[in-house]
């Protein structure tokens, strides 16, 4: 697609009506060799970008572009004009013009508070600045433009969701059957089953899933090798997170999913599913309750009551990672994450924006579990996907035949 089907006359009505409220004159988007996912996403850019590219949308009147003159290319059919520079000097003159006085909003987060948002390089920051502009945070404009799924992208995600269950669901089955059949399977040959089923479901990912077992279940994002293979023995636990979508560029789904090899889990693993998974439905009530009641929602109020479920069982030392991450083209999006753990990220959490819930708890040595789901937000309410997700932990019969 190009900048011109983008930045729609629609869009640019939705940023306006943002603007005024961060008392901001405009939206600066900056974009170098892809640096800045939200650039992409807001204008639709194509094409190597190895030349700077500015592209100011004001709160009142033209937008305008600043490139190079050998990547104009890049902008065609832009609306608005199109400044076009060669040397560093013309680029600091063009940006001196635009921005001049203006108070601005960058993917900026002071401090690097949250990541995910700190997109532009402070050496670019500090060149805006030097142009005569005052460079404040995006995150609202993040959140309600770069953020939100579009409805085919919904109905991507939600076919994605149902698909990774069936192969989740299906994966431990085939553990068992191995089992039954007289052979050993391992961390890595349940990987590249589940790979399989991927493509066989029209499913694709941008890496491997995670499968660990035992006391790799412990550790949050182990991964399988050719020299660490390690074999599914009984009496362990196993944990999958799978990740795909319809498409590389569509919306994913993200799930993991827990078992235990064997009839009989002992009591604390079973305590710890059942803490864990009470964590992840307490965040997601949390958020249904306050939004049936109007009140706005933060990603760092979700991460509150998900880890104080888990601190109140006895397990706060044990969860060693935020509750979720946003979801938009990116699996780990520049929306909203449900974090005041890793970062502190307050910002509200609106209608189409989607993220995973996805709480743990890792004892070392031992076994860890994670239970995790996405939720899409709707003017209505949350949404969950699956619609069926984990409610029991998984018991697998595992004798052999």
């Amino acid at each position: 697609m190009s900048v011109t089907e983008h930045l729609t006359p629609e869009t640019l009505v939705q940023i306006r009506r943002i603007l005024p409220d961060l008392r901001c004159d405009g939206w600066l988007l900056f974009d170098f060799h892809g640096l800045n996912p939200v650039a992409t996403r807001v204008l639709g850019l194509g094409g190597l970008a190895t030349r700077r590219l500015f592209v100011f949308i004001p709160a009142v009147g033209r937008p305008t572009a600043i490139a190079h003159k050998i990547e104009v290319h890049r902008v065609d059919g832009f609306p608005g004009d199109v400044r076009t520079y060669a040397s560093w000097r013309e680029l600091e003159r063009e940006l001196g013009a635009v921005l001049s006085g203006k108070r601005i909003a960058m993917e900026y987060s002071a401090k690097d508070a949250v990541p995910y948002l700190d997109r532009v390089p402070a050496g670019v920051v500090e060149l805006v600045r030097a142009s005569g502009a005052e460079v404040v945070t995006s995150s609202e404009l993040v959140t309600a433009i770069a953020a939100r799924w579009s409805e085919a992208e919904l109905e991507g995600h939600r076919r994605a969701a149902e698909l990774i269950r069936e192969i989740a669901l299906a994966g431990f089955e085939r553990v068992r059957d191995w089992f039954a059949e007289g052979m050993m399977p391992t961390e890595q040959g349940l990987q590249r089953w589940v790979l399989e089923a991927f493509e066989r479901s029209g499913l694709h990912t941008d890496a491997p899933p995670i499968v660990a077992t035992g006391e790799h279940s412990a550790n949050p994002h182990h991964e399988p090798t050719a020299l660490s293979d390690t074999a599914i023995q009984p009496g362990e636990v196993l944990l999958l997170d799978l990740w795909a979508g319809v498409s590389l560029e569509a919306v994913y789904a993200d799930q993991t999913w827990m078992a235990f090899l064997g009839t009989s889990p002992p009591a604390d693993v079973t305590r710890v599913f059942e803490v864990v998974r009470d964590a992840r439905d307490r965040a997601v009530a949390l958020l249904a309750d306050k939004w049936r009641e109007g009140w706005s929602v933060t990603g760092a109020e979700l991460d509150d009551a998900a880890r104080k479920v888990i601190a109140n069982a006895g397990f706060g030392e044990y969860f060693v990672h935020r509750t979720g991450h946003s979801i938009d083209r990116e699996l780990h999006g520049s929306g909203p994450h449900l974090d005041n753990f890793e970062t502190h990220d307050d910002r509200k959490l609106l209608p189409g924006v989607g993220f995973s819930v996805e709480p743990g708890v890792y004892l070392p040595g031992r076994f860890g579990v994670r239970s995790e789901i996405n939720v899409v937000l709707h003017e209505r309410g949350p949404e969950v996907t699956p619609a069926e997700p984990q409610r029991d932990l998984i018991c697998l019969d595992v004798r052999a035949g």
